[in-house]
């Protein structure tokens, strides 16, 4: 487990061609660490993979800074032509998604085998 500033902490387990990094969210929704994507960039890095699942099961809401760095993390594992997929996003957490129009920029997968396998479940969680 990796801690970050403002209370957010990160697990990392190495998987064949695939890196997965469960979050773990503040219980005050307010404390953001400096650079979420640069530290999780680092890690993508340092394994010399470019395969991502984050898996935000324990993230219930997703604040525009957060879904920001999202953003910046997505683009920048494109352009070394990975993959970035999440798994476990909550029924609100994906309104906040919807509310910025960022739905249809990630596929929502419910466990971390959907993302790695790219399977979408016909019906909404």
């Amino acid at each position: 487990m990796l801690d970050l500033a403002g209370e957010w902490t990160l697990d990392v387990e190495r998987g064949p061609d695939w890196l997965f990094i469960r979050l773990h969210g503040p219980e005050n929704t307010q404390a953001e660490p400096a650079n979420l994507a640069e530290s999780i960039w680092r890690l993508l890095d340092q394994q010399f993979t470019y395969r991502l699942v984050l898996e935000l099961d324990d993230v219930p809401f997703m604040s525009s800074w957060f879904l920001g760095q999202l953003v910046m993390l997505h683009k920048r594992i494109q352009r070394h032509d990975g993959m970035l997929r999440l798994s476990g996003i909550s029924d609100g957490a994906f309104e906040a998604m919807r509310a910025c129009r960022l739905e249809h920029s990630f596929s929502r997968y419910d466990t971390r085998e959907d993302a790695v396998m790219g399977h979408i479940p016909r019906k909404p969680r």
